[in-house]
């Protein structure tokens, strides 16, 4: 799932791995951004999640870009 098609579903998060997969780094390279910030993310317990409006926000994209 991209954080586009995150977006649309409702999901207000996605995985370090989705997030990865979307920049098309390694799974370990996104654990790294986001060790150093780079990646925007909240912990829930150990989980580490990344919000998608945020991380769109990031790339320079719009959540709602696309007409409904």
């Amino acid at each position: 799932m991209s954080a586009q098609d995150a977006g649309r579903t409702g999901a207000k998060t996605i995985s370090i791995e989705e997030a990865a997969a979307w920049l098309g780094i390694s799974r370990n390279g996104a654990y790294e951004a986001a060790k150093r910030g780079e990646i925007p993310t909240i912990k829930i317990g150990r989980l580490l999640k990344v919000p998608v409006v945020p991380f769109e926000r990031m790339l320079g994209l719009s959540v709602n870009s696309e007409a409904a």
